[in-house]
């Protein structure tokens, strides 16, 4: 499966899923890297690592895209055979056209157990309202803010002297653990879609 991955800043999650595919635990292409800042340390990444790397003007806009650079995001990601839409630390929200020219197959990983703690920073949303334990989600992106089908999700519990960054440092070592496992699941062909339920065949 060909794969394009966007993101904003540091690449984290595309450094998980391109260790998991060089040491062959996923099977999928990495064929684009496209980001909104220009320079963003996941385009230094990919570029260093061979995988295309551009970045693409998101326009004036501070939390989505402009409709032209949606259009853009999608002549990008078909002009090299993209099949699956991997969003990692992408900070803008995706409208149309991407999201009717990739329905289905566009997916986010969220810092916290969703439903709970949707939009920003959501690891300190967590750690302010007292829960006793945190986590990560992947989910399907649709047209709302994380509330997309969920694929699979991780638990950390949440220490008494945790910061907002110990905090989010663990959770990250979780989302690098189960953000290639669901690529590698839909890469397999093992998930199917049942209305919000996400079901996955052995």
């Amino acid at each position: 499966m060909k794969i394009g991955i966007l993101g904003s800043g540091k690449g984290s999650n595309f450094d998980a899923i391109f260790q998991a595919k060089q040491s062959g635990q996923i099977d999928v292409d990495i064929v684009l890297v496209a980001s909104d800042v220009c320079d963003s340390l996941i385009l230094k990444k990919s570029a260093e690592r061979g995988v295309a790397a551009r970045y693409i003007d998101p326009g004036a806009y501070k939390t989505c895209l402009e409709p032209a650079a949606e259009k853009a995001y999608v002549e990008a990601l078909r002009a090299h055979g993209v099949e699956l839409v991997v969003l990692a630390g992408f900070m803008r929200v995706i409208k149309e056209p991407l999201l009717g020219a990739y329905e289905g197959r566009i997916i986010n990983i969220h810092p916290s157990l969703l439903p709970s703690f949707r939009g920003l920073r959501a690891w300190e949303q967590a750690l302010n309202f007292g829960v006793k334990y945190a986590g990560c989600t992947v989910h399907f992106v649709d047209r709302d803010v994380d509330t997309g089908p969920i694929i699979l999700q991780a638990a950390v519990p949440v220490l008494d002297d945790d910061t907002p960054e110990t905090l989010h440092a663990r959770i990250q070592v979780e989302e690098h653990r189960i953000y290639p496992q669901a690529v590698d699941l839909i890469a397999r062909k093992r998930i199917t879609v049942a209305g919000r339920k996400v079901l996955i065949r052995k």
